[in-house]
């Protein structure tokens, strides 16, 4: 068991001043990692479910084996890590802005770092996801899975508005093979208006709500993942 707070990284970005922390939840007893961004909260190892069902949904609409896989957004690592536990998955290449998330999983500071970074298949990349889909394609793949804002609507910096345009589908859409699929992670409800831009990019799209039980509320909470192929 972890102190009762623990700050484990801090370090000034662009974006604000980021944090790892790593606490014990009181009501529960388990140590529990968060990010912090400034003033926003980004993510909780409390709850993980939709991050991971984000690579099992766009992973289970792939086809073929020995997939290539894009991850933007690396944070607590679990979307990439469920990735990984598809036998498909051939090599997975995951993207992040931030030099101090990258270092945290090769310090090993997080409880899935070693499983990711010890993995053959994984790649961990500095870059600025966007800026990458807006370069033509070095590389295409049969999935792109992304969780880096909160939503289409809103996003940790305006520079990366262009992503969810029609145009902005479509520069990602470059980097996919045939029949390859794109997955976003949201906090928000489904969003119409979106999934009707992605429907003008993409034959086939979809909004998967994802409910997960929250011990700090006693209740239920949702996220959402869109599947675009």
């Amino acid at each position: 068991m972890a102190l009762r707070f623990e700050e484990l990284d801090w370090q000034a970005t662009p974006m604000g001043d980021l944090f790892l922390r790593r606490r014990v939840e009181p009501t529960l007893g388990v140590d529990v990692y968060e990010v912090k961004l400034g003033d926003e909260y980004l993510m909780s190892s409390l709850f993980t479910e939709a991050e991971e069902q984000l690579a099992h949904l766009g992973l289970a609409a792939t086809t073929g084996r020995d997939a290539s896989v894009l991850v933007g957004g690396l944070g607590l690592g679990y979307t990439a890590v469920a990735a990984l536990a598809h036998d498909s998955v051939g090599s997975m290449t995951v993207v992040d802005a931030l030099p101090a998330v990258i270092d945290w999983h090769a310090r090993g500071l997080l409880p899935v770092s070693a499983t990711l970074t010890s993995d053959p298949r994984t790649t961990l990349v500095l870059d600025d996801f966007f800026a990458v889909m807006r370069r033509g394609p070095e590389t295409r793949y049969d999935a792109i899975l992304v969780d880096i804002d909160h939503s289409p609507r809103h996003q940790l910096d305006p520079s990366h508005a262009d992503l969810y345009t029609a145009d902005g589908l479509r520069r990602l859409a470059r980097h996919l093979r045939d029949d390859g699929v794109f997955a976003l992670w949201s906090d928000d409800p489904p969003d119409d208006e979106f999934l009707s831009v992605a429907a003008t990019v993409f034959p086939s799209t979809a909004a998967h709500v994802i409910a997960f039980a929250n011990p700090l509320t006693g209740g239920t909470s949702t996220n959402t993942v869109y599947v675009a192929r």
